[in-house]
């Protein structure tokens, strides 16, 4: 089943800074990242049904700051269809922040079912967007830390049961599931992992557009 986006529906994209890429510095506020291309490829394919797209993503974010924000950044827009990109930034916190703590899967799901408890019975759409771990080769700078292969090998133990709670929580809810995590690991197969993010977490262009096309394909 895909969702049947009608004229004059708003569409919210909220997350972290994968969401986020810069959206404050966009004209439109989109930012240059996976929503920007959506809307540009969704106002080419139907210009007779035209969308009002809301980005209010921030970099940084975890679960913890979505919720503290909710009801301001996405609740009070009432959105027909909100798509939610965030764990990345719950995963490993605690590897490069001396202050952080490790978020526990528990408590990460519980946070994320508080945000998607308000929008149950209301008509609203749900798309999830897994959060995901590219196996890039190397060290790489991550804030004012380095990461190197070791890190990642942990930053993917802590992932694995968050991206199973997003699984269950779209199962839970009705969501749509983008499962962004298998769809890297299959792409990386093929042309390396670094095509689709130098980082390991950010995209580049080309993965940014590899979730736009994933995003499109759940939407008729």
């Amino acid at each position: 089943m895909t969702i049947t986006v009608r004229p004059g529906i708003t569409v919210m994209f909220t997350g972290d800074s994968i969401t986020d890429c810069q959206r404050l510095a966009s004209e439109d506020g989109l930012g240059f990242g996976y929503p920007l291309r959506v809307a540009g490829e969704w106002g080419l394919r139907h210009p007779e049904r035209p969308v009002t797209w809301l980005n209010t993503g921030i970099g940084g974010n975890k679960v913890m700051d979505l919720e503290a924000r909710w009801q301001a950044d996405v609740l009070d827009a009432r959105p027909d269809v909100v798509s939610i990109l965030v764990g990345v930034n719950d995963m490993g916190w605690h590897s490069l922040d001396p202050e952080g703590h490790v978020i526990p899967a528990e408590e990460f799901e519980a946070g994320y079912d508080r945000l998607l408890a308000p929008l149950a019975g209301t008509g609203t759409e749900l798309i999830l967007i897994e959060p995901f771990l590219l196996p890039i080769h190397g060290t790489v700078e991550a804030g004012a830390a380095l990461v190197g292969e070791e890190e990642r090998k942990q930053w993917r133990a802590d992932l694995d049961p968050k991206i199973r709670a997003v699984r269950r929580l779209a199962r839970e809810y009705g969501a749509h599931l983008l499962a962004a995590d298998g769809m890297f690991a299959e792409l990386a197969a093929t042309t390396g992992p670094e095509y689709w993010s130098t980082d390991g977490v950010h995209p580049t262009p080309a993965g940014h557009a590899a979730l736009a096309a994933a995003w499109l394909r759940l939407v008729a």
